[in-house]
């Protein structure tokens, strides 16, 4: 695995940690359970960090050296990519012609390491975007900078130079064949997966609010993501200000929870949505707390009434995903892989637009109706049972057998 920006072993939710560092250290996970070893290859960020990590049974995370430990954005590191290669290359050269079958990159700055390193090993290359420029400049936020025109060639050049793509939804399939000129044989779509261990009802709400110390008749919003124009947490507080504005008799039960730090184009003002919540009057309502570890984000997702997820655009939406999992309806925009991961009408509510009005009003609809929000809990859990990583492993070892079986056919 190539995972160059964002090690699997960092705490998501802040910086460049996010959906992709579950991703990868839970689908490593699965397969080392089914037999695969795994190396992850990542970029060292702290003179703290360990050369290696045992994340699991099977699974070693590598931190390389490339460039200064500290200081460097995700924007910085196309310089660094060749000292990264070089230190991947150099591991494999202590090791056994054909110690490594298969190459997995995740983004697109692992994708052109990855591919030179395929290339040496002869071996296939296997690519996840998670994330495209060309989608991201199609949904930027007011405001937010478009992706670069270098990063644009770069994730065309691995469409081009890998042997499978994984994709997580049908809608992200079409985008890399219409938008990317992908080979549509050779992309997969594989869904990503919940731990369903941890993200669980597990006692209900009560008991959680009174584990984490949350008043129990509060009716509770919940955001869980980074901290940055893309995941949209102003338009949660714009909304919160309207649903207020018009039913003040509300304020003394409401309580928004916002759990995350500063990721992105949103370090640059990384107190600029506490200064929102200021600025609207909305102190006593809103509380910004740093991300939390998994039990206790678990228990944060049951404690809720609501977790919102307004995000400009998202590949899947893994905190969806999360929250359903724990039987607690979400709030969504209808956008990218959140069409998948929430069910409109059955496991939460999709918002077509990302208006504050809008917002405001899906929110109070729910608020106001807890046997809705019972159902849509209900069935919130039951269709989080369709997305163990279990599946998401055994699908991805299939396509990884595909792979290697049409390498050695000579298709590629």
């Amino acid at each position: 695995m190539v995972s160059v920006h964002t090690s699997p072993v960092e705490q998501p939710g802040t910086g460049d940690a996010g959906g992709m560092n579950v991703y990868v250290l839970e689908l490593s996970r699965q397969l080392a359970q089914r037999g695969v070893e795994v190396e992850v290859f990542t970029r060292r960020t702290s003179s703290e960090q360990p050369p290696l990590v045992t994340a699991a049974d099977g699974v070693t995370v590598r931190h390389v050296p490339a460039g200064p430990y500290e200081g460097l954005g995700k924007d910085d590191l196309p310089g660094q990519l060749c000292a990264f290669t070089a230190g991947m290359l150099r591991t494999g050269a202590r090791r056994t012609e054909g110690h490594y079958d298969l190459v997995h990159s995740h983004y697109w700055l692992s994708g052109q390491v990855g591919w030179l390193a395929a290339d040496r090993w002869d071996v296939p290359l296997v690519h996840s975007m998670h994330t495209m420029a060309k989608v991201k400049n199609a949904h930027l936020a007011s405001g937010d900078a478009p992706e670069p025109t270098g990063r644009v060639i770069g994730e065309e050049q691995v469409v081009a130079a890998a042997d499978r793509l994984v994709a997580n939804t049908p809608a992200e399939r079409d985008e890399l064949v219409q938008l990317y000129g992908a080979d549509p044989a050779r992309v997969a779509v594989v869904p990503p997966g919940v731990d369903l261990a941890t993200f669980s009802p597990d006692g209900g709400r009560a008991a959680a609010r009174a584990r984490l110390g949350l008043p129990p008749e509060a009716e509770l919003l919940l955001f869980v993501g980074r901290l940055q124009p893309l995941k949209a947490p102003d338009v949660l507080v714009e909304a919160v200000a309207l649903l207020l504005r018009e039913q003040p008799q509300r304020r003394s039960r409401l309580r928004v929870l916002v759990l995350g730090g500063p990721s992105g184009s949103g370090t640059a003002h990384p107190h600029a949505l506490s200064d929102l919540v200021r600025a609207r009057g909305l102190a006593d309502v809103v509380q910004v707390r740093p991300p939390e570890p998994r039990d206790r984000l678990a228990e944060h997702y049951r404690a809720a009434d609501v977790v919102v997820v307004p995000s400009h655009n998202e590949s899947f939406g893994l905190v969806a995903l999360e929250a359903q999992a724990c039987a607690t309806p979400v709030v969504a925009a209808a956008v990218g892989g959140l069409r998948t991961a929430v069910a409109d009408g059955e496991s939460g509510v999709l918002v077509d637009s990302h208006d504050p009005g809008a917002w405001a009003r899906a929110l109070r609809d729910l608020l106001d109706d807890p046997a809705r929000r019972a159902a849509l809990g209900r069935r919130a859990a039951q269709r989080a049972q369709g997305f163990g990583w279990d599946r998401t492993a055994e699908a991805t070892l299939e396509l990884y057998r595909g792979a290697l079986a049409a390498r050695r056919a000579g298709e590629r």
